[in-house]
């Protein structure tokens, strides 16, 4: 069947202007289950500045050191299928509900490590919470939202996640200067991430389950009701009628696992792309930045303190990219936005190796550095990042889409913790320009993958576009 086709049979979405109290409704769910993604980029981001620290308080090698850091990415991995399956099975909100708690009792863990062992088994922990929440709160904040402002609402959560990075690495800058060099100072970076934890748990207290998900489990009464919480009434109904009509075709078809992923051929099409994604969003090295820019930016000239401060510039501009990233989206398409973002982060990279290489030491060499980390992270927060979390919430079907997502962020989180593990080891082994230059290598091949196989996503109902997913490659 032709896409054209299969789209023209599929009842085009109602928009209208929601009432007022409808709209302030739709905000506070987006700010409470965006609390995840703050949480998400805090205790990834933390790390950043708290490692030096760490590292003599618990005599840290670069093996240890780079476990440690790690060690959350596995857990990640693991956290994101089981999530996925867990909001599929158990349903969203009380997904996020429980990843609330274990990100809770993973950072009090971290704050009150006394050796090395403890500290990886928390920060694997951690590692659970965040892989859960990078799955399950945009797929929440997708199915919540009106086709219209999917891409704006699920890229709040991004927002969140750059923001949380910045609030950790101004907060380390902080308690570095208040707290100087004495002992345990950075298990004061690591407790401020419990007051999320507990305001995303009594949010989400309050906050209604996704209406798709009720939909999924033929609980159409509520599903409505929920509707009518964020839309008009008229749309409500509309929305309501053509969810329900999949999700008893998607009943017929036993959709929703392993076995569909292996024995569906259009199905396997979409979780190849689906890796594909979250492999290029993390083979542009942006977890190295991430997690070790105080490092690079020492390597490159600053001094430690300087370096801390200097560092605050990255989460700063990550910010900013990401309200940019936010406005570009409802505006220009999903697919020429990402490979923008991956052309801009290529060139950025390949001039830090540059750089690296052919500068000698001292401040020239230092801000140009800075310079370069910024423009990267302008490119990665601003388009690749927004692009890859919307598009993977997007092209699932609705009775898997927490399971696909959830499959294809085990592929992000693990080629993140491949690339953090092996990171401090490549510097130290090839030297930090080679090291980019591999990067610069890995972001070529990516280009040409977005290129030729991902979809465009933009202006479609989910229902739309899994139709048109699905004729398309089947």
């Amino acid at each position: 069947m032709d896409v054209k086709e299969d789209a023209a049979q599929t009842p085009a979405p109602v928009t209208d202007d929601a009432p007022p109290a409808v709209s302030r409704r739709l905000r506070l769910i987006t700010v409470i289950a965006t609390f995840g993604g703050l949480l998400f980029g805090y205790d990834t981001g933390v790390i950043n500045g708290a490692l030096p620290y760490m590292t003599d308080d618990l005599g840290l090698t670069a093996v240890t050191e780079g476990m440690v850091t790690s060690s959350l990415l596995l857990g990640a991995a693991l956290g994101a299928v089981v999530g996925g399956r867990l909001s599929d099975a158990r349903g969203r909100r009380r997904t996020i509900l429980t990843l609330a708690v274990l990100f809770f009792v993973g950072a009090l863990g971290c704050t009150l490590a006394p050796t090395t062992a403890v500290m990886v088994v928390a920060r694997f922990v951690l590692g659970l919470a965040v892989g859960g929440a990078s799955v399950t709160v945009p797929v929440y904040l997708a199915e919540v939202s009106p086709a219209e402002r999917r891409g704006a609402l699920v890229t709040r959560n991004e927002l969140m996640i750059v923001s949380g990075q910045l609030l950790a690495f101004t907060s380390n800058a902080i308690i570095a200067q208040v707290g100087g060099e004495s002992g345990g100072v950075w298990r004061w970076m690591l407790v401020i991430a419990t007051v999320p934890a507990v305001v995303l748990w009594f949010g989400m207290l309050v906050m209604p389950e996704s209406p798709r998900w009720l939909a999924s489990q033929t609980r159409f009464t509520e599903a409505l009701d929920v509707l009518k919480q964020v839309r008009s009434r008229q749309r409500a109904e509309a929305e309501l009628a053509e969810v329900s009509a999949l999700a008893v075709k998607e009943e017929q078809e036993k959709l929703g696992g392993w076995q569909d992923m292996k024995s569906t051929p259009w199905i396997r099409k979409l979780m190849f792309i689906g890796f594909g994604i979250a492999i290029v969003q993390q083979i542009t090295g942006v977890n190295t930045i991430m997690y070790y820019g105080t490092q690079i930016l020492t390597d490159a000239g600053f001094a430690s303190d300087s370096a801390l401060t200097a560092n605050i510039a990255n989460g700063v501009i990550s910010v900013l990219a990401t309200f940019v990233g936010i406005w570009l989206l409802g505006r220009v398409n999903r697919r020429p936005m990402l490979m923008v973002g991956q052309l801009g982060t290529t060139v950025a990279l390949l001039l830090i190796g540059v750089f690296s290489l052919v500068l000698p030491s001292g401040d020239g060499r230092a801000y140009a550095v800075l310079a370069m980390t910024v423009t990267f992270l302008a490119f990665q927060q601003g388009a690749i990042s927004p692009v890859t979390w919307l598009m993977l919430s997007e092209i699932f079907p609705m009775r898997m889409r927490g399971f696909g997502m959830g499959v294809a962020a085990v592929v992000l989180w693990l080629t993140n913790f491949v690339i953090g593990l092996v990171f401090p080891s490549l510097v130290s082994g090839i030297g930090i320009s080679n090291t980019f230059f591999l990067f610069v290598v890995a972001g070529v091949f990516s280009l040409a993958f977005v290129r030729r196989y991902v979809p465009e996503t933009k202006g479609r109902s989910l229902e739309t576009l899994e139709a048109e997913l699905k004729a398309r490659f089947s």
